[in-house]
């Protein structure tokens, strides 16, 4: 076993790898960006280095500068994680000739994986089966509609450097073949700097089905499938170990096909076979097809150690230091069933938009596994994936599972940012993901409904009053004013919504909260408050805000009276924005002509773009911004000249 190793991530996945080597006796060192300086795995580490400033590219990124840290710091390994530069190659090959062992596959192995047309004429030439289609390096236009012909709509066309969705395009008949092929191009170039595109028989009902494997260089084993069709736009929301209606016979052709894959590249490490599975008529050992392989560690690979047993941190530091596999196929076994939640800092009402912010306040429920790379006090900032943590739960059986998720989801605690936790626990109770009803179209056909906004009630108002005010504690006394209750006031916001609340405190234990037209009483019974006999939520405290824990987190700012109202200040002539980020470019010129739904910007936060869109037909007055320009949340980007009446 190695002595120490450096961990080439962040967040979550680098305070994973560190819990397992610490295990083991393995010395740590982590690596960190200007802003990750005070992260929390930069302080579970025994060392730490500064690798470079906030953008990914100038630190996580910078392999030279990676692996001069662990040969300065006498490190014999590096982990990659995920992400960053986990499945690039030619660092792998810098490491070796470093002197170095990389903990995962060789470059070779990365390489036959990286692009999805070898990659799949490799498999097929494995016996592993493949989703009808084209795969050839002839990329003439017409060639391509032909074989689309040949296929049979609907079809899909996909970059063959592709990921997260981009350069992929539906097809639903020949007429729109070209059209569809020319975006899907451009696309791909742009993300990829590669247009080259494949072209797959669709299929109607699909389901995303991944089997983990685990090889030693020469031989492999899967450790069974993890079901991830729970998506929203090609993005995993929750996937659960194993497959609702998994067959025996099914779970063990996908099983072999994956030992297939992986055994037809020499696989070491860790690492997920992905297929794509016709779920129109059940699941059939016939029904599977290759989509693409992993050649890493996952973010989900936790419901697979649920089901499992096995540490598979610990199995890729044992293959890496050169032990065998720890266990044969053989002595593999599924028990009960595991889901895994991916909470966000995103707000779901404003189309999952990501979320920046101070967590006041961060709290899991006992019993749940949280992988999480934050803690209270930490700063979501816009430089990286705003994830706050993975929610795992076990449960003997899936039903069992399913409510001790919607249970964990419900019991956590998040403040000073929006989350999705609404949106997960909304999927954690839906009837057809309940009956194992699922496929990769769900979350999109119900989407209406799962992301209704929760209902903010009196009560909630009453209850942030009581704790801006701090009537509910112990010390909080009443006010009488002669024969009356003393009535105090205060102001608070929600979502823009300003209201004065007004309380009677009568007694240590008992006060009358008027919000609005509604009447709720507060009452202390056994120690505990109650707002109209319902038990109060809990709630965080900042200077500025209170977050109640009802409905998944309500936050209500303290409107300081002598502040001006801002809202009163609002000519909508002002594209600001609406989060930390990158000016990644300006269209916008002064002088300019615009329609409404014209785009002006584009803001670079959190490994995505966001296009600013002009909210009206006007000319530009003044553009405020430059490309390459870091702005704050709010920041006046863009004015228009305002319209004469």
């Amino acid at each position: 076993m190695f002595d120490k190793i450096l961990i080439a991530n962040r967040g979550e996945i680098a305070c994973r790898v560190i819990e397992t080597a610490r295990s083991l006796g393995v010395t740590c060192v982590a690596v960190h960006s200007d802003v990750d300086a005070g992260a929390k795995h930069v302080q579970m580490a025994d060392m730490a280095v500064h690798v470079g400033g906030n953008a990914p590219a100038d630190s996580y990124l910078r392999g030279d500068v990676i692996i001069k840290a662990a040969l300065d710091t006498g490190a014999q390994a590096i982990h990659p994680g995920y992400g960053f530069l986990s499945e690039n190659p030619d660092f792998v090959d810098q490491v070796a000739a470093a002197g170095l062992v990389f903990i995962g596959p060789s470059a070779d192995a990365i390489r036959a994986m990286g692009l999805k047309d070898a990659a799949k004429a490799l498999m097929i030439k494995a016996g592993v089966p493949v989703v009808p289609g084209y795969h050839g390096a002839d990329q003439d236009d017409a060639l391509l509609a032909a074989e689309a012909g040949k296929i049979g709509y609907p079809v899909l066309i996909k970059a063959v450097a592709g990921g997260g969705g981009k350069g992929m395009r539906l097809v639903e008949e020949a007429g729109s073949f070209d059209e569809a092929l020319a975006s899907a191009r451009s696309e791909a170039a742009t993300a990829f700097g590669n247009s080259d595109v494949l072209v797959e028989k669709f299929v109607t009902k699909p389901r995303h089905i991944e089997v983990q494997v685990f090889g030693d260089g020469t031989q492999a084993v899967h450790l069974f499938e993890r079901d991830c069709s729970l998506q929203r736009r090609h993005q995993k929301v929750i996937e659960e170990a194993p497959a609702p209606d998994m067959t025996r016979e099914m779970r063990d052709a996908m099983g072999q096909a994956a030992v297939l894959a992986a055994e037809a590249i020499g696989y070491k490490g860790a690492g997920t076979v992905e297929f794509i599975v016709d779920g129109s008529d059940g699941l059939k050992a016939d029904g599977f097809f290759f989509m693409e392989m992993n050649t890493r560690l996952q973010v989900e690979h936790p419901v697979t150690e649920a089901i499992t047993g096995v540490d598979l941190v610990e199995w890729q530091l044992r293959v890496a230091a050169g032990e065998p596999l720890p266990k044969s196929q053989g002595e593999l076994t599924i028990s009960g069933h595991a889901f895994e939640a991916r909470l966000y800092a995103e707000d779901v009402p404003k189309g999952f938009l990501p979320s920046t912010g101070t967590l006041a306040h961060l709290r899991f429920p006992e019993g749940v596994r949280a992988d999480s790379g934050v803690r209270g006090g930490d700063t979501i900032s816009p430089f990286y994936d705003p994830m706050i943590a993975k929610v795992i739960v076990h449960g003997p059986t899936r039903d069992v599972a399913l409510a001790k998720l919607s249970a964990a989801l419900k019991g956590t605690q998040v403040a000073g940012t929006v989350t999705n936790l609404g949106f997960l626990v909304a999927l954690a109770e839906h009837k057809g993901f309940a009956a194992g009803d699922v496929d990769t179209g769900l979350i999109a056909r119900d989407i209406d409904t799962l992301t209704a906004v929760a209902v903010v009630t009196p009560s909630h108002w009453a209850r942030a009053g009581m704790a801006a005010m701090g009537l509910d504690t112990p010390s909080a006394g009443a006010g009488f004013n002669l024969w009356a209750a003393l009535r105090q006031s205060i102001a608070l916001s929600n979502e823009g919504e300003a209201v004065t609340l007004f309380v009677e405190v009568h007694s240590a234990d008992t006060q009358t909260w008027y919000v609005g037209d509604a009447v709720v009483v507060a009452q202390r019974v056994g120690g505990q408050w109650l707002l109209d006999r319902l038990s109060a939520p809990a709630v965080a405290m900042t200077e500025t805000c209170v977050t109640v824990f009802d409905t998944y987190g309500i936050a209500f700012d303290i409107v300081d009276p002598l502040q001006r109202d801002a809202s009163a200040m609002g000519d909508g002539n002002i594209v600001d924005a609406p989060m930390p980020g990158l000016v990644k470019a300006v269209t916008a010129k002064a002088g300019q002509s615009v329609n409404a739904g014209d785009r002006l910007a584009v803001l670079e936060a959190m490994k995505m773009e966001h296009a600013l869109l002009a909210a009206r037909d006007g000319v530009i007055a003044e553009v405020l911004v430059s490309e390459g320009d870091q702005v704050e949340a709010g920041a006046a980007l863009i004015r228009l000249a305002e319209v004469n009446t």
